[in-house]
Order: C-alpha cells, then structure tokens, then sequence
C-alpha cells in the first residue's frame, strides 16, 4: 500500500470514530492514535492529521455541497463509511493544497468505498464526486 493511501485510510478511520463522539477527543489520543497506526513515519502522519484536520475545519461546507448533490439521499442516512469517504474526497477536490489530479482522489475514494462500504458503495461514491468534480471549476463553498 502506497504511504499516501496508508495516511488516507487512518484519516478516514478518525473521521469515522468522530461520527460516534459528539466532541472530539482530545488531540493527545488523536495523535497517538495516528502514530500507532502509521508506526511513526513523519510524513505519513503529517498527512494524515492535515486530512483529517481539513476535513473537520470544512465539515460543514463540504456537508452542505454533498447535500446538494445527493439525489433522493440525505447525508445523515449514508453509510457512514460513505460518507466519511466522500467527506475526505470532497476535502481532497475543493481544498487540499496538494490539488492532486481528480481521478486520482475519485481512484483512492472508490480503493476506501471498497474497503469499508457496502457491496453498491463503491459506484455510489464515484458517481457524487463526479459530481462534485464536475462543479470544481465554480468557487468553493465557503468555509464553515
């Protein structure tokens, strides 16, 4: 597994255990978490924790975009693998400072949807960051 895919999917692990906390857990715990699982490669965990971070710093903004685009879906009925994977994507395409290539963060959503979604989430996730990216041209939505 490539260090980056690695950093997203420890990212993608906090983003679903802060599902399960109304306040989020201390940064110590955070961070150790993420020094455990990433066996202290700095590079990896400075990835890691900016994605998570980013995520969580435009949460609100990027649930307000997937709301858009989710068609006969609310967000708060996704699995929430999905929608914790297409959280990370949608912070990935609109905010990451990285701008990696489109089909690339889409390739590395479907790899997590595979992983840790349902039969149907891989298809699914594609097809709203489709969506998304095909909006990426217009302003982002403002940070909240």
């Amino acid at each position: 597994m490539y260090a980056r895919s690695r950093a997203r999917e420890v990212a993608l692990q906090l983003l679903f255990e802060r599902e399960f906390h109304p306040r989020p857990l201390p940064r110590e715990q955070i961070e150790e978490f993420v020094h455990h699982r990433l066996q202290a490669f700095p590079d990896q965990i400075a990835y890691c924790l900016y994605l998570y971070d980013g995520v969580e710093q435009h949460r609100a903004a990027i649930d307000r975009l997937l709301s858009e685009v989710l068609d006969n879906w609310r967000l708060s009925r996704l699995h929430t693998g999905d929608r914790n994977v297409l959280r990370l994507a949608t912070f990935q395409l609109l905010y990451d400072k990285d701008q990696l290539p489109t089909a690339v963060i889409i390739d590395e959503a479907v790899t997590l949807a595979n992983r840790f979604g349902t039969e149907e989430s891989a298809r699914f996730v594609m097809g709203i960051l489709d969506r998304i990216a095909q909006r990426r041209g217009e302003t982002p939505p403002a940070q909240g």
